[in-house]
């Protein structure tokens, strides 16, 4: 199995309709041990989506913006495994009002609260792991790739995104010589609670379809991202780091959706544009 022995720490798992839960699901079939966490009243839903994935599977307590759980989460697995062998980021939060159309009036305090979840905390997450990653591994973070392109509706979520993008580079560099890989994923759009809280979503998951040269579901390609999720934390990617893997059905890749050049009216004959001078 491709993850046969592999300790894996995944966060972001909520409902079974995470995106993070399905990755964990896959991981435990491909043989991984799995331990969660989840924080604050959201914890119990974490704690219920952990039993059904596996009895017996644990949840630490890890507020992100809360730097002392990063060191007890360190001293935490050190006690239950000794080493780690993977991890996956998947924890992203804008408020309200950092979406939905209000960048230009969206306050720095909403502004700081994204950026300290969605992407400073990756940064402090793989310091909470370096030390146990002592033959080396894999840190994965669920992405929506914003490095070339502006969104409707993202806004400073989309800022956030391409600051992780960024950190993903300065993470492969700095932990590269400890044989750590780091990279990103980036989904299409899936149909998920947190997808829910994005004003707007349902029309750019209406149109992804349309693009994507291999067809996209929202509902049905969860599936996809979670393949591709444990091949990135697996051994079969040794020197892919720094990356960012798109699981978008080849939406990223193509400029504008089809067009059919048959509804276009076609351009007069020379003769006849001198006929109607």
């Amino acid at each position: 199995m491709l993850l046969q022995g592999k300790k894996l720490l995944i966060t972001g798992v909520l409902t079974p309709q995470s995106i993070a839960y399905g990755i964990a699901e896959r991981a435990l079939e491909q043989g991984a041990e799995v331990i969660l966490t989840g924080f604050g009243r959201a914890r119990s839903l974490t704690e219920r989506s952990a039993k059904r994935l596996k009895a017996g599977t644990e949840v630490l307590e890890l507020d992100v913006t809360n730097p002392a759980h990063f060191s007890a989460l360190t001293e935490s697995l050190r006690q239950r495994w000794g080493r780690v062998d993977g991890a996956l980021h998947g924890v992203a939060y804008a408020p309200e009002d950092a979406l939905g159309g209000n960048f230009l009036n969206t306050p720095w305090e909403s502004v700081q609260t994204a950026f300290r979840v969605s992407t400073f905390s990756l940064r402090e997450l793989a310091v909470a792991v370096m030390p146990l990653m002592t033959q080396g591994g894999s840190i994965v973070t669920l992405d929506f790739d914003n490095q070339n392109v502006a969104w409707p509706i993202y806004d400073w979520m989309g800022v956030c995104k391409a600051a992780l993008e960024a950190t993903v580079r300065y993470l492969a560099r700095d932990l590269g010589p400890k044989g750590i890989r780091v990279n990103a994923l980036a989904a299409g759009p899936l149909a998920t609670i947190a997808a829910k809280g994005i004003p707007g979503f349902k029309s750019l998951e209406q149109g992804w379809g349309t693009q994507a040269p291999l067809g996209w579901s929202a509902k049905d390609s969860h599936d996809m991202v979670s393949r591709t999720a444990c091949a990135m934390l697996s051994d079969w990617m040794p020197s892919t780091t720094g990356e960012i893997v798109h699981v978008d059905g080849g939406y990223h890749a193509i400029g504008a959706p089809p067009v059919d050049p048959s509804q276009d009216d076609p351009a007069p004959a020379p003769d006849a544009a001198k006929k109607a001078e």
